[in-house]
């Protein structure tokens, strides 16, 4: 596993333009989640040192398609793991790996990991059967939230399918069930499919605000939206869905050529030769670089930067409604630490309640708006 001894020297140009996601829409004060545990099903995870250091907060992980469980799995790389790390360190990741720069809203909370699919696929009744698991497994956990970044096979009414009812009994058994919308919003029908478009839940679309608000450039991520099968209009509220800061997976290739290319971007002008023959082979385009003068390397750098996503050596920024679900999963932790008497129904209707409506979007295309964080938190106080 990556130790936080192994952190970036410095910031990079993308760094300084990808904003934490507590500066763009606000913190929640003094709360960061604690006491509170919330559940992640996704296609696999990987014990992230933002999740793990300086305290494991990974309370338990299990695989409903193996019967594998415990913490211990997730300490090697695969190819399924990195959705799962990424929605989940969006959610509750410390920053271990960024100096604190890039921590999740609910920095604090405990997870458990459940892991539902595969890379290639993630089933519609595979989902059903990790919710089975959550509920049965609330209590032992303290699980007082249910983040689900994927979606069923196909669209179907919440009257009779089972996925939509195992959403809803979630819910009722006092679970804050929040859902990705999915980003078909391109597509003629711009389907929500379960569990998105189970009445219950908090279903989030995205919002494009470029990393930064402060640039004045807010527009609609094309995130899926209603009316559902069953006419119901989703998402409630929308989040940001592009420009976020995510977690590489470890040990990978792709981390490795997203450190190579963080210490070339931070170098003098005269160490750029000596790290391309140090690390030579792990870049094949940085080893045609190799003897061309500085400014050719730093052009052929600055590319790849910005092909890759590369934020530095340990994050990339990444974009979908997979992501804009977890940062409201983590508002949500926050308001319940404030008051953890809240129901799931009075949470969905503070998130409401608070949100913010972008003028020039279409209702459809973002229900109630903007989530904030900070007048959520308030109202929850009181």
């Amino acid at each position: 596993m990556v130790q936080p001894a192994e952190m970036a020297k410095g910031k990079s140009k993308q760094a300084e333009r990808i904003l934490p996601i507590s500066d763009r829409l606000g913190g929640a004060g003094r709360y960061a989640g604690r006491g509170v545990t919330i559940a992640f099903l996704d296609a696999g995870f990987y014990a992230h040192p933002d999740l793990m250091t300086p305290r494991t907060r990974v309370r338990e992980y299990f695989d409903v398609l193996s019967g594998d469980r415990g913490v211990e799995r997730l300490t090697t790389p695969n190819p399924s793991a990195w959705h799962g790390m990424m929605t989940s360190v969006v959610c509750a990741g410390n920053g271990s790996l960024s100096e604190g720069r890039y921590k999740g809203l609910a920095s604090e909370a405990e997870v458990v990991l459940v892991k539902v699919g595969s890379l290639s696929r993630i089933r519609h009744d595979d989902i059903a059967l990790g919710m089975e698991w959550v509920l049965a497994n609330m209590v032992r956990h303290n699980i007082r939230v249910l983040n689900i970044s994927c979606g069923g096979d196909y669209e179907a009414t919440y009257l009779k399918d089972h996925l939509s009812r195992m959403a809803e009994a979630c819910v009722r058994a006092g679970i804050v069930l929040v859902c990705a919308a999915g980003n078909a919003g391109h597509e003629p029908t711009h389907p929500v499919v379960p569990p998105a478009s189970a009445p219950a839940v908090i279903t989030v679309g995205g919002v494009n605000d470029e990393g930064n608000p402060r640039l004045g450039r807010v527009s609609p991520y094309h995130s899926s939206y209603g009316p559902t099968i069953d006419g119901l209009q989703k998402p409630e509220v929308i989040a940001p869905a592009i420009w976020l800061a995510a977690p590489l997976l470890p040990g990978t290739p792709t981390s490795e050529e997203a450190k190579l290319l963080h210490e070339l971007d931070e170098a003098e002008d005269g160490e750029l030769q000596g790290i391309l023959a140090r690390r030579a082979g792990t870049m094949r385009v940085l080893d045609e670089a190799r003897g061309r003068e500085p400014y050719l390397v730093r052009q052929i750098v600055a590319a790849q930067l910005h092909d890759q996503k590369v934020i530095d050596g340990h994050y990339k920024h990444v974009d979908g409604t997979s992501f804009a679900a977890p940062i409201v999963s983590s508002i949500v932790a926050t308001m319940l630490e404030a008051n953890p008497r809240l129901l799931p129904h009075e949470v969905k209707r503070i998130l409401i309640e608070t949100a913010v409506r972008l003028p020039h979007v279409p209702v459809e295309r973002q229900g109630w708006g903007v989530v904030q964080p900070k007048a959520a938190v308030e109202r929850a106080e009181r």
